[in-house]
């Protein structure tokens, strides 16, 4: 887009104001060996989900599985097509405990990096389709040497294509471990960073002192039944915004099962629009909410790509 900042979507690079009242955290497609039984694999069930959240008032939806996790991702062109909503879709590597040691084998030797930047800036498999961003993650209160790894190979795609870098944070945990590796020792500028699930450890302090460094902060998700925190989400993101990081700010529904989805009775993506919007506009107003679901998201995904 002639060196302007663009939102990189599945369907191609779009303006940042193009992108609408978004979910910046949430999958579509997403399979692991960790939830046997549980994929997000159904096509059919992924249109119908993504043309609800359309419904509930949706424009984006930032698909956070990364590789080698079922992204799909000529379906994620057909059903952003066909319902109207933007997608962005990630290249990146979770945890080790979601692949098998001869998938890893295969990346490393700096490997990795090199997808992470062919999968930005040509395609991911044999597709055209092209990722909008690295997602990787921490370890509860920690960083292995894996988290460390593909740290290091989100930094580098980074440093050679512009791409913002997405962060699972354990359990919410590690927030300040990550940037001081991301953005201190690895140098990627704090604005290219989102933290997510921010939620699930919900220290104040820790959630400042994280937004002061300039980077994202991600709530994502209504609890799960081990995450006691819904009933603390709304004053923690009052907290921030009224320390004057509302600008800092993004919101998600990380549906990560299939009966999680609201075609299939959960809350599924819908209900960060249809709950989680009103609860938070209580608090804050629909003018600070309606800047934290449109205007933030437009500017942590977007970047001057190279």
């Amino acid at each position: 887009m002639n060196g302007s900042a663009a939102v990189r979507t599945v369907l191609g690079d779009i303006r940042p104001d193009q992108l609408g009242v978004t979910d910046a955290h949430d999958h579509l497609f997403l399979r692991s060996p960790r939830l046997p039984g549980q994929e997000l694999a159904d096509a059919p069930a992924a249109r119908a989900e993504l043309a609800a959240f359309r419904a509930a008032g949706g424009a984006g939806v930032v698909q956070w599985t990364p590789y080698g996790m079922g992204r799909r991702a000529a379906e994620l062109v057909r059903i952003s097509r066909e319902t109207g909503v933007h997608v962005v879709c990630a290249t990146g590597l979770h945890q080790a405990a979601h692949y098998d040691d001869g998938r890893l084998s295969a990346l490393r030797g700096g490997g990795l990096a090199r997808l992470f930047v062919s999968e930005l800036t040509e395609g991911i498999g044999e597709s055209d389709v092209r990722a909008g961003f690295v997602k990787v993650a921490g370890c509860f209160h920690a960083l292995d040497a894996h988290a460390r790894w593909t740290a290091t190979a989100a930094a580098e795609a980074h440093h050679a294509t512009g791409a913002p870098v997405a962060v699972h944070l354990e359990m919410g945990t590690g927030a300040l471990d990550v940037l001081d590796l991301l953005c201190g020792e690895l140098a990627v500028p704090p604005h290219r960073v989102i933290l997510g699930h921010l939620n699930r450890s919900p220290d104040p302090v820790v959630h400042r002192q994280a937004a002061e460094s300039g980077c994202y902060l991600a709530f994502d998700g209504p609890s799960r039944a081990h995450h006691a925190t819904d009933w603390r989400m709304p004053g923690a993101v009052r907290a921030l915004a009224e320390a004057g990081f509302a600008d800092r700010l993004l919101l998600g529904g990380d549906t990560v099962t299939a009966g999680a989805r609201s075609v299939d009775g959960g809350p599924g993506m819908p209900y960060l629009l249809r709950r989680v919007r009103p609860r938070l506009e209580a608090d804050l107003g629909a003018e600070t909410v309606n800047r934290i679901l449109t205007a933030n998201p437009a500017h942590a995904f977007a970047t001057t790509w190279h």
